[in-house]
């Protein structure tokens, strides 16, 4: 399973996406931060801008900072050359990382799996687009589905395409389809809705600016979490200002591995450092006073004090009234050593 291949959860994508601006040079560049950074994953998308916008298509709110009039012209100048993925692909293992890419087409489809990625990660853009789900399916390998604008019943038909056409592992995807994200667009709470309703793993790809949202992700189960990479946020390009850049990458991997850890297992009992500190800090049974052996420990005589060396103080009624067998000192614990049998107290 394709999980199964990493040792920690959640795995960490470095979203490089188009932030190469068409040179091979500067996603060799993104390829080395993220390594730096700690990923486990990058990923790049491979597409040809005529599969995947038309000329009609105009660019998005968060893309008019480019010099292009519609996302066929914007992507067109994104694309990297399908002959320099391979050497992508070889250079990010050799540095310790995963390499995926998004397909965004038939032949970028095709492409992907000639290399043998270990997973097809879909674009939210192809959430509904179940014709090419198909086409993917049938390649039979696992797939990250990214959800964002999507309804539970559109992610049903998605995953229902998927499924009956081959695939057999599906990890789903949540984000907010907008760069940057606005906090109060992020409804984390989906996680948790996914995961009941489709029995599936489930990620969390942060458009959102800072790293909380990830970290609470993280929190709430996300098993993948996917962030955008940047070398300089200034860079022109549309994904640029809602990427980090590798400085704060490696301080958000940090962070996710401090959240992951901080879950624990679930089970509630006292830690490993919290047993060194038990008898220290709990109560047990003490003298109130000095006594001789030959002495009836009536409850009077006795005090809860720390440390919890002695008798648990809900004991308290089946230490009372017992002969001492030995003598206390003021506070000493008390211990069932030091008692005999119980005595009839006269009223």
């Amino acid at each position: 399973m394709f999980l199964d291949k990493f040792a920690h959860k959640p795995v960490i994508i470095a979203e490089a996406g188009v932030n190469h601006n068409g040179d091979p040079a500067l996603a060799i560049k993104l390829i080395e931060a993220a390594a730096a950074a700690g990923a486990d994953i990058i990923k790049f998308q491979t597409f040809k801008a005529c599969e995947c916008a038309g000329k009609y298509a105009d660019t998005a709110q968060y893309q008019k900072n480019s010099a292009f009039s519609n996302q066929y012209q914007l992507l067109k100048g994104l694309e990297l050359p399908f002959d320099v993925f391979s050497h992508l692909k070889h250079l990010s293992e050799k540095l310790g990382l995963t390499f995926l890419s998004t397909p965004d087409g038939q032949m970028s489809l095709d492409l992907l799996c000639e290399l043998n990625t270990a997973a097809i990660k879909i674009g939210s853009g192809e959430l509904t687009n179940l014709p090419f789900l198909k086409t993917v399916g049938k390649k039979k390998r696992p797939v990250i589905l990214s959800t964002g604008m999507g309804s539970l019943g559109e992610i049903q038909n998605a995953v229902e395409t998927l499924t009956a056409a081959g695939t057999d592992e599906i990890i789903l995807m949540h984000c907010t389809t907008e760069y940057p994200a606005p906090p109060e667009s992020t409804n984390l709470l989906a996680l948790k809705t996914m995961r009941q309703a489709f029995g599936l793993p489930v990620g969390f790809s942060d458009h959102t600016t800072g790293s909380e949202a990830a970290i609470a992700a993280t929190a709430n189960g996300a098993v993948i979490i996917e962030k955008h990479l940047t070398i300089d946020r200034q860079l022109p390009g549309p994904d640029h200002a809602a990427s980090i850049e590798p400085h704060e990458f490696a301080l958000l991997v940090a962070s996710l591995r401090k959240t992951a850890m901080m879950m624990g297992t679930g089970t509630k009992q006292a830690t490993l450092c919290e047993q060194q500190n038990l008898k220290l800090v709990r109560r047990s049974l003490v003298a109130a006073r000095k006594m001789q052996a030959g002495e009836i420990l009536t409850a009077d005589k006795i005090a809860i004090k720390r440390p919890a060396t002695g008798i648990a103080p809900e004991l308290l009624p089946h230490a009372a009234n017992r002969i001492l067998l030995s003598d206390l000192a003021e506070d000493e614990p008390v211990t069932w050593a030091h008692l005999g049998e119980v005595m009839n107290i006269e009223p």
